[in-house]
């Protein structure tokens, strides 16, 4: 990633219009600011959030609180708790995410 164009600054993300995404289960809540392409959100999902597709998008995800599990389209399933993170690039692995007990989530793409 090359970041160009961006003078410092900071994000107070209490300020941050918050979005809802309903899941085949559940809801997810993003905030969400752009930086030329860089998109950085911060994600909560509610308890029993499950994705509604497949995701082919890149990611940075950081876990910072709950449990998220993420299945990958071949069958392996990853389980990020606070303090994890898993990166993926563009279409190289499709994936999709739940928890049972709700998540909340800093992402960049």
């Amino acid at each position: 990633m090359q970041i160009t164009d961006l003078p410092f600054g900071t994000t107070n993300w209490s300020e941050i219009e918050r979005t809802e995404h309903t899941g085949e289960r559940g809801v997810a809540y993003w905030q969400t600011r752009h930086f030329g392409d860089i998109r950085v959100r911060m994600v909560e999902y509610t308890a029993g959030y499950l994705a509604d597709h497949w995701c082919s998008k890149g990611h940075i995800l950081f876990c910072l609180e709950g449990e998220l599990h993420t299945q990958l389209e071949d069958g392996r399933e990853f389980v990020l708790t606070p303090g994890m993170s898993y990166q993926v690039a563009d279409n190289a692995e499709a994936h999709r995410s739940y928890t049972a007990s709700g998540a909340k989530l800093f992402v960049v793409d």
